[in-house]
């Protein structure tokens, strides 16, 4: 088939089928094929039973006669054939798949080969739990019937913009002692395979053009060992199927009845759709006359079974339900009344089932003369029209140091390599950790882990990737992908803690407070890690005590109130909750801490800063005007002899009695000392994010204090830490303040 005459490239293609081998050599032109030679011989024994090859070397024989004369008849070597398999032994499977992207995604080739692919290997995996046989099966190929882009129905992916795509696949499946078998014929005549086909494939190129896809068509090619069907609709081929039945079943009745041998039979069915009277010898020597009516009437029952039979897997194949039109090819369906009882089991017209032979083999010449342009020809022709529309054969490559057959459909990838060879799919691309379901108030969250690395692939010693074309004989390696390490998530990385606050408003000021988590009923810390199905829910309150602890102070218990009545540490407060109480405050302790800080070197003070283990943040802002009488405003202080004012030490001798409750209700008391007669504010000018700002109410100022003079909205955290700084250093809330000191104060971005 390599050779060339006239500058012309000629194709050889062959039909081994159960009766005989049909030997086809032409070249298409523009639209048309012109047969240069055809050539025909009969088995000489039984050598292959319905479709199957059961003696292999008289099979080659049978070829190589064939070749051979063709190579007469054309002046051309022929080295390389086009073959069809028979549609006895063709598995097929239909089955949908889906992928879905993380997000809306332009859809690429890409994409559409992987949704194939999954396809390919979901049908292998319905095959293999369904298959009943001892063959060992192949994918010979698939073909799209439908795609979807987000469940709607298109015609092509590409270049769209989709959230899911899917697709309705039609997957077949050939075993490999049929594929060998004919391999091996071919191989014994010394040819080659070119390209591969499907019987039914071949015929329903021919008999069947696209433009007449888009109506619902059943094309029967009846051979001699098998009836192969196909269904075309909506301009696809949606399925195909096969019934053993065909005409060797109509021969073996003749023999049976006639006591004639095979061959002769055979001429006996022929010419009994061709005369009225036939005449034959049977194995006694005797001759015998009979009609054509009486052959048909001894094949009637035969007839009415295969027909039955195509009929019933035509619907079966349709959806349980007739199809439109029925063409019929090959030489079993030439039997009387075969077209006839077709349409009569389907319910169709007469005219609707047709044979196919001269109408279908217009664009078709044939260069020989005498030649009858009939149903027999069909396949034979639509096999060697395959080599240009479909080019298919199986190779050989190495994978992972194994030797494996593929089916080549002349648009191979080392991905179809792996399916072949049972590499698992979900080891060619990155595999992701561990993930984590849990709920956070009721709703379901799932937290993925890290991606992992892609399969390191090399064709011939080479980098690669899955979608490099292969040739045969190559050597494919593929190290599995690795899965990415597990997902890790806590409670802080969560936006219902980190956006979610609740206020409060403490002596005036509004506090917002991030809310308390609990996982399964259990109240946990912000660094907890979130395990599978944890249940999260946020708390929608505090109690007082928690929000003292959380504001790093230490309310009078005598003095709690809330929402104007009185209240204890246990009492639970909610959104906008109004809570008030004086502080109790340790002033020797606090004394002692500021006088160890003043008296250490510069370089060895300690860095003070607030620690806070619930919430990175603490937002305080006024929720009105502070009251004249307010305790900040009357804050004990004594003076240190360089004149900064300190918090002098309580001594509870020289402190006044402070307004209690009845002798009956009578509780300690906390000693404050009290400030000197002549105590006077002493102005102190410090700077706040670079502005100078003059202080000269207060005898002492802590560093909250500056919230009372600056504009700073501690409202608009947006879960941002505040950094608060004195002289570029850390400081608490309670950090003094002393004349010069430089202030900075700003929200830390994440």
């Amino acid at each position: 088939m390599s050779e060339t005459q006239n500058d012309k490239h000629y194709v050889f293609g062959l039909d081994i089928g159960t009766r005989n081998v049909v030997g086809t050599v032409g070249y298409r032109e523009g639209k048309e094929f012109h047969v240069l030679a055809q050539y025909m011989v009969e088995h000489d024994t039984r050598a292959m039973l319905d479709g199957q090859i059961h003696d292999i070397g008289r099979v080659g024989d049978t070829i190589r006669s064939v070749k051979e004369e063709l190579e007469k008849q054309t002046n051309v070597t022929l080295t390389d054939v086009c073959i069809a398999a028979a549609g006895r032994v063709l598995k097929t499977v239909t089955t949908n798949v889906e992928y879905e992207f993380e997000e809306e995604t332009f859809v690429t080739g890409e994409h559409v080969h992987t949704l194939d692919l999954l396809g390919v290997d979901q049908a292998q995996t319905i095959l293999t739990e369904k298959n009943d046989t001892k063959y060992k099966f192949y994918v010979v190929g698939y073909t799209t019937v439908k795609y979807y882009l987000n469940d709607e129905i298109f015609s092509n992916l590409v270049n769209h913009k989709a959230e899911k795509i899917g697709e309705e696949i039609i997957v077949t499946f050939l075993p490999e002692d049929v594929v060998d078998g004919l391999y091996s014929a071919v191989g014994l005549a010394g040819l080659e395979v070119a390209n591969l086909t499907l019987e039914p494939i071949a015929a329903i190129n021919i008999a069947i053009p696209e433009s007449f896809r888009m109506l619902n068509i059943a094309l029967v090619d009846v051979g001699a060992g098998t009836s192969d069907i196909s269904i075309t609709r909506d301009g696809s081929i949606i399925a195909y199927g096969m019934i053993p039945l065909a005409g060797d079943e109509l021969t073996e009745v003749i023999v049976q009845s006639y006591l004639v041998d095979f061959n002769t039979a055979e001429q006996i069915k022929r010419d009994s759709g061709e005369a009225e009277e036939i005449t034959y010898q049977d194995i006694m020597g005797i001759s015998h006359t009979v009609t054509a009516e009486e052959v048909w009437k001894l094949l009637e029952p035969v007839v009415e079974k295969i027909t039955s039979d195509v009929s019933g897997k035509i619907k079966e194949l349709n959806g349980d339900r007739a199809v439109s039109a029925t063409f019929v090819v090959g030489g079993g369906g030439k039997i009387h009344g075969f077209c006839e009882s077709i349409a009569e089991k389907l319910e169709l017209p007469r005219e609707r089932v047709a044979l196919r032979g001269e109408e279908v083999l217009r664009q078709v010449i044939f260069e020989q003369k005498n030649v009858v342009k009939d149903p027999l020809l069909v396949t034979p022709v639509g096999i060697c029209l395959s080599f240009y529309d479909e080019k298919n054969s199986f190779i050989m490559v190495h994978f992972n140091g194994e030797r494996i057959k593929l089916y080549d459909n002349n648009h191979l990838t080392i991905v179809d390599a792996a399916l072949a060879a049972g590499f698992p799919n979900d080891q060619l691309f990155p595999r992701r950790g561990r993930e984590i379901p849990f709920t956070v108030n009721g709703n379901a969250r799932i937290a993925r882990g890290e991606a992992g690395e892609s399969a390191v692939v090399t064709l011939n010693d080479r980098p690669a990737n899955i979608n490099t074309p292969i040739l045969p004989n190559c050597y494919i390696t593929i190290t599995a992908s690795t899965v990415g390490t597990d997902a890790v998530l806590t409670i802080e990385q969560l936006p219902e803690y980190t956006d979610a606050t609740i206020d409060f408003i403490v002596n005036k000021k509004v506090v917002a407070c991030p809310r308390f988590v609990e996982v399964n009923g259990e109240l946990k810390p912000p660094t907890y890690e979130i395990r599978d199905n944890d249940r999260i829910e946020t708390r929608p309150y505090y109690t007082v005590g928690q929000l003292a602890e959380f504001m790093d102070m230490h309310p009078d218990p005598d003095t709690i109130v809330v929402n104007n009545r009185e209240a204890d540490e246990d009492t639970l407060i909610y959104e906008n909750f109004e809570i008030e109480w004086e502080e109790i405050v340790d002033y020797e302790e606090k004394a002692a801490r500021l006088e160890k800080v003043e008296a250490a070197p510069a370089e060895a003070k300690p860095v003070e800063a607030v620690q806070n283990t619930v919430h990175p943040a603490i937002e305080i802002r006024a929720a009105e005007e502070p009251a004249a009488d307010s305790p900040k405003e009357t804050a004990p202080a004594v003076k240190e002899a360089d004149g900064a004012a300190v918090p002098a030490e309580a001594n509870a001798s020289n402190a006044p009695a402070a307004p209690g409750p009845s002798a009956a209700e009578e509780k300690p008391q906390i000693a404050v000392p009290e400030e000197p007669a002549d105590a006077q504010a002493l102005p102190i000018t410090v700077k706040v994010n670079g502005e100078e700002i003059v202080l000269d109410q207060k005898q002492d100022y802590v560093f909250v204090d500056i919230f009372d003079v600056i504009d700073f909205d501690l409202s608009d955290s947006r879960g941002r830490a505040i950094v608060t700084l004195v002289n570029k250093e850390h400081v608490p809330y309670s950090q003094k303040l002393k004349d010069g000191d430089e202030i900075d104060i700003y929200w830390k971005e994440n």
